[in-house]
């Protein structure tokens, strides 16, 4: 363990993070997502919800501010709904961290599968609510 930083991120995940570039993105997918059939760097995360999870990230992880989504989520299906307190437990979480973060995007599902393709990561964690997967772009980290 270390001092400072929050022990539900194991060592794999703090590396990838760490290695992590300005506009790469990391998915913290819910335990329904398949994750193995979009992405060869698939992180375990089992039993962690994804709101931990957020709030142990995001005082590492800086959120792209050059675009206008850092936060991007996938919108229901036609016929489904989404539970609006999924993405509020999301929020409170991003906004302790990260206040100023804009509003998450919601993306349809296949779109937001070829972003799976493309991340630098895909993090299966034990979220089970519905649609709960998020993507988080990374921005450039201030040096101090």
């Amino acid at each position: 363990m270390l001092k400072g930083i929050s022990p539900l991120l194991s060592p794999e995940l703090l590396a990838t993070l760490a290695r992590m570039g300005h506009g790469d993105e990391i998915i913290l997918a819910d335990a329904q997502f398949p994750a193995e059939s979009f992405n060869d760097h698939v992180i375990r995360a089992d039993g962690l919800r994804i709101p931990d999870l957020l709030d142990a990230i995001l005082p590492l992880f800086e959120l792209d501010a050059y675009v206008d989504s850092p936060l991007i989520m996938m919108a229901a299906v036609e016929g489904d709904t989404l539970d609006p307190a999924v993405e509020t437990s999301y929020r409170a979480a991003i906004e302790k961290h990260a206040p100023n973060a804009p509003a998450t995007e919601r993306i349809d599902r296949f779109a937001f599968y070829d972003r799976a393709e493309a991340a630098f990561a895909v993090v299966m964690t034990g979220e089970t609510a519905k649609y709960g997967n998020i993507i988080l772009k990374k921005g450039v980290t201030p040096i101090n």
